[in-house]
């Protein structure tokens, strides 16, 4: 439990750097004169510069294990941070989100096998726990950037190194523990006279053996949940202060702060979603959260002021518990594949997060960002496809 702390821990400190970025959009805005598509093309270099190195990273930890890139992966975030707070230029700004994001791409696949690994065989728990420190991040992000950065300016950013130098030191001392127990599983598969030593140590999840063909359409349904769960979220994470500024004249630290509510329903939704999966099957918290996010995605677009912001809580909670069940239900159809799973559904989120974000930017300019809200509302509804999985509470052959 204290290593799995640890790793929610971190992953809160590399979040909140994340999602400062997002939080000073109106304030980039401002002084770069930028048009929402500018606005998107930062959330979508920073995502894909994360989605690409992730599934690179997760396969290669799969065959050998990197403690050290835990630490590695904060380094590089802390020079993204350097980059953005001596940035003097849109270009200057696209290469600190580029960095910041490829040390979140470097951290994440190793951490959620370190995770896993300190499971103790509750598997969907310690996925929940370790995202539900990445969205509790991603939830302060906004209230950090409202009291330090948005009354100060752009360069203030550079306070946050301070986090990433306190996630280096828990990262050093995570991946000190993760090196011990792999030279322990080592030097007990070498006296048993095993050669095939495990690449991590840990409890074994069940095998469900499928043909190859259900395994394919598991993962292709699996990707387009994603697909609608991501794409909604971006329009949240890098549109909403736009929409409340926009439709209801709120301040820009009011908007923040209804940003930080609706993240912080997500990391709560998140934390839900594992230990329910755990007990009641991962099929069915895939199929409420959601198809379950529908009825309240397609109100948003229509509510008042009130309304809005508790419909915002419910789809956060709602739509955020499926991820950690879709990753672990990912990890079982692909035994043995941990890294490689994490990495590609962590980087796929990542670019879909990014590349979303760009095209309904492009979309708010040419129609609004009402009209783009309205649009995104239909979004839940491809979870009506979470009918073709199959169920893995069953051996099936």
């Amino acid at each position: 439990m204290a290593v799995l702390v640890a790793m929610s821990c971190s992953h809160m400190l590399n979040d909140i750097i994340q999602s400062l970025i997002p939080s000073i959009y109106p304030l980039l805005q401002r002084t770069y004169d930028l048009s929402y598509w500018e606005i998107g093309v930062i959330t979508m270099v920073a995502q894909l510069a994360g989605s690409i190195f992730q599934p690179i990273v997760g396969l290669a930890a799969d065959r050998r294990p990197m403690p050290w890139s835990l630490a590695a992966g904060m380094l590089i975030t802390l020079s993204g941070i350097l980059t953005l707070g001596f940035a003097h230029s849109y270009a200057m700004i696209l290469c600190g989100v580029a960095l910041s994001g490829a040390g979140s791409a470097i951290f994440h696949p190793e951490a959620s096998r370190l995770a896993r690994l300190a499971s103790g065989g509750k598997f969907g728990l310690a996925q929940s726990l370790f995202q539900v420190g990445g969205n509790f991040g991603t939830a302060l992000g906004p209230v950090l950037a409202r009291a330090i950065i948005t009354p100060r300016g752009e360069k203030h950013i550079l306070w946050f190194t301070i986090v990433a130098l306190i996630g280096f030191v828990v990262l050093m001392r995570a991946g000190a523990w993760y090196k011990q127990k792999l030279a322990a599983v080592r030097a007990e598969s070498a006296a048993s006279g095993n050669v095939d030593a495990p690449a991590a140590p840990g409890p074994a999840a069940p095998v469900f053996r499928l043909p190859m063909r259900r395994v394919v359409r598991a993962i292709t349904v699996l990707v387009v949940l994603i697909f609608s769960k991501q794409i909604y979220l971006a329009s949240m994470t890098s549109y909403y202060t736009f929409y409340m500024i926009r439709k209801f004249g709120v301040s820009e630290g009011m908007a923040q702060m209804l940003l930080f509510v609706f993240l912080a329903s997500v990391a709560a939704g998140t934390f839900i979603g594992g230990p329910v999966g755990d007990r009641v099957g991962r099929k069915i918290v895939i199929w409420v959260s959601i198809l379950g996010a529908a009825p309240f995605t397609l109100l948003l677009p229509h509510a008042g002021f009130a309304a809005t912001i508790a419909l915002t809580v419910v789809i956060g909670l709602v739509l955020a518990s499926a991820f950690s069940a879709i990753l672990v239900y990912a990890q079982e159809l692909i035994p043995g594949k941990v890294g490689l799973v994490a990495g590609l559904f962590f980087g796929f989120a990542f670019g879909l997060g990014g590349i979303g974000s760009a095209l309904l930017g492009r979309l708010a300019d040419s129609v609004g960002i009402e009209q783009v809200y309205f649009l995104c509302s239909f979004l839940p509804l491809l979870g009506l496809v979470t009918v073709l999985l199959p169920d893995t509470r069953r051996r099936e052959t």
